[in-house]
C-alpha cells in the first residue's frame, strides 16, 4: 500500500528504502515511457510516505483516508516542483523550439536564457504548475488508493492473488482520473513556460503572449473555447495511464521486496 499504512502486514521499510523505490519505480517507468522526472519521483514518493506518517503518528486522521491522501500527495508534489521546475522549463523550451534552433545544447539554453531573461526565467510557469500540481497529485495518490480499495471489495480473492496486475490498473485508473481534472492547469502552464520565446515559435504560425495565468486562461477560453483547454489531451491522457500505473507497480513491487527482505533476515 502507498502511504503509511500500520495494518499493512507490519511493512517495516526504512526511508533509504523507501527512496530507493521511489527512485528505482521511476527509473524503470521513465526508461520505459520517457526518460524524464526520476529526481521529482524519488522526492514526491519519499515525502509522500513521511506526511502519512505523521498524520496516523499524530493521530489526526485515519492516513488511509481520501482526504489525507489527497492533502499529503499534494503536498508531497509541490516539494518535488520545486526541486525539480527549473528542468522542467528547460524541458520545455527544447521541446518548443522550432527552425532555425534557439539552443543548441543545455549548457547553451542555461546561459542564453539567464542572459536575456533573468534568473527567474527558471521558475516561468511555477504558480499554475503549483496549483495544478497539487490536486493532480492528490488525485493521483488518494484515487490509487480508493480504486485499490474498491478492486479488493469488488473481487476480494482476486486482489489477493494478483496484486501486481490490481496495483497496475489502478495506477493506470488514478493517472487517467486525475490527468482528466488537472489537464487545462497543465496547458496554461506550458504557455507560461514559452512566454519570452515568441522568435522561435513564429515558424508554427500565430504566436500569443500572455500576461500571467488568468489572462492565458481568459484568452484561451474566448480564442479557442472550452475545447482549447483540452488541447492535447489524448496523448497526454495515455502516457499518464502508462506512466502512473507502471509508477506504481514498480513501486510497490520493489517496497514488498524490500519487505520480504527484512523478514527473511530476521
Amino acid at each position: 500500500m502507498v502511504g503509511y499504512d500500520p495494518k499493512a502486514d507490519n511493512r517495516n521499510i526504512s526511508n533509504l528504502e523507501v527512496a530507493v523505490a521511489g527512485s528505482v519505480s521511476g527509473l524503470v517507468t521513465r526508461v520505459l515511457i520517457s526518460p524524464l522526472d526520476v529526481i521529482k519521483i524519488r522526492f514526491q514518493f519519499l515525502s509522500f510516505e513521511v506526511l502519512t506518517e505523521l498524520v496516523h503518528r499524530a493521530s489526526v486522521r485515519d492516513a488511509r483516508d481520501f482526504s489525507v491522501h489527497f492533502l499529503c500527495g499534494g503536498l508531497s508534489a509541490c516539494v518535488a516542483t520545486l526541486a525539480v521546475h527549473p528542468v522542467d522549463v528547460l524541458r520545455t523550451r527544447f521541446a518548443a523550439q522550432g527552425e532555425p534552433r534557439v539552443y543548441n545544447t543545455l549548457r547553451d539554453a542555461v546561459v542564453t536564457m539567464y542572459r536575456n531573461e533573468g534568473p527567474l526565467v527558471f521558475y516561468k510557469g511555477l504558480n499554475p504548475t503549483l496549483i495544478a500540481i497539487f490536486p493532480y497529485a492528490g488525485f493521483q495518490f488518494s484515487i490509487y488508493s480508493s480504486l485499490k480499495r474498491a478492486y479488493e471489495w469488488a473481487l476480494p480473492a482476486e486482489g489477493k492473488k494478483n496484486g501486481n496486475f490490481k496495483n497496475l490498473l489502478c495506477g493506470s485508473g488514478a493517472g487517467v482520473i486525475s490527468k482528466t481534472l488537472t489537464y487545462p492547469l497543465d496547458l496554461f502552464k506550458k504557455r507560461l513556460q514559452v512566454g519570452g520565446f515568441e522568435q522561435a515559435r513564429a515558424s508554427f504560425g500565430q504566436v500569443r503572449s500572455y500576461k500571467g495565468l488568468l489572462d492565458c486562461a481568459g484568452q484561451v477560453l474566448r480564442e479557442e473555447g472550452t475545447q482549447g483547454c483540452f488541447k492535447g489531451l489524448s496523448p497526454s491522457l495515455l502516457k499518464a495511464a502508462l506512466s502512473t500505473g507502471l509508477v506504481f507497480f514498480w513501486y510497490e513491487l520493489f517496497c514488498n521486496f524490500f519487505h520480504h527482505m527484512r523478514k527473511a533476515d530476521s
